[in-house]
């Protein structure tokens, strides 16, 4: 039984025209054996777009397959477009679950007209393989409504079972209980957050394994992530 604090500051991070990505656990070059996900979640990246910086800024047409991808948007809109026809514009306080399944090719960028662009995305290991690709778009939770299910749980449909991508938007003084489970990813997108007696400054995140009955309570307007595995 734990909770580990990992500062966003010791976050290995990528650099491209126009984005900046920080990344929670091993990526790409960045490889470490003793961090290579949580239960199921096997990346957790904080982006930030600037389309001032370059003529598309973001992530160009790519492939994936056998990954649930969630992402949520923090500030400005991101273009999300992908081989199955599907062309929207996410606002902030929107997430996305692209389920890649056999196979699915797709591209995120900054809506140029939006300004700056920053987004939270995980990746998943499906429970199931072999599906059809899919992709479903949800509304924002309203403030002062506690954690509520985004994805998973009452959220957007999400294969992975058991897994739950719940968000708060806090005020000073406001406190949430996280969700009994036997692991929860808890990261303060926004704001400071106590929980229990540690304290998340912005990017910071915490890995609870096998401890019911946390309270997490906001030192300032926060904006809270908190994934829930079963």
């Amino acid at each position: 039984m734990s909770v580990a604090l990992y500062a966003g500051s010791q976050r290995s991070s990528s650099t491209a025209d126009g984005r900046v990505t920080r990344h929670s656990f091993s990526f790409g070059p960045h490889y470490d054996p003793a961090n290579l996900g949580f239960g199921p979640l096997v990346c957790h990246n904080d982006d930030v777009l600037d389309p001032s910086r370059s003529d598309v800024a973001g992530y160009p047409d790519h492939p994936h397959s056998e990954l649930e991808i969630v992402t949520w948007v923090l500030e400005g809109a991101l273009v999300h477009t992908d081989s199955t026809g599907v062309r929207h514009v996410v606002e902030a306080g929107r997430a996305q679950v692209l389920s890649a399944g056999t196979g699915i090719r797709h591209s995120e960028v900054a809506d140029p007209g939006s300004g700056r662009c920053r987004f939270v995305q995980a990746w998943l290991a499906p429970t199931v393989a072999g599906t059809e690709p899919s992709y479903v778009l949800g509304e924002a939770p309203p403030p002062g409504s506690g954690l509520v299910d985004v994805a998973g749980g009452d959220g957007l449909p999400l294969g992975t079972h058991g897994a739950r991508l719940l968000v708060a938007r806090l005020t000073v003084g406001e406190s949430v209980a996280l969700p009994d489970g036997p692991r929860q990813h808890v990261f303060a997108a926004s704001g400071s957050v106590a929980l229990d007696a540690r304290v998340l400054h912005p990017g910071d995140a915490a890995r609870v394994t096998d401890e019911p009955g946390h309270v997490v309570r906001a030192s300032s307007d926060t904006e809270l992530l908190v994934w829930s595995f079963r």
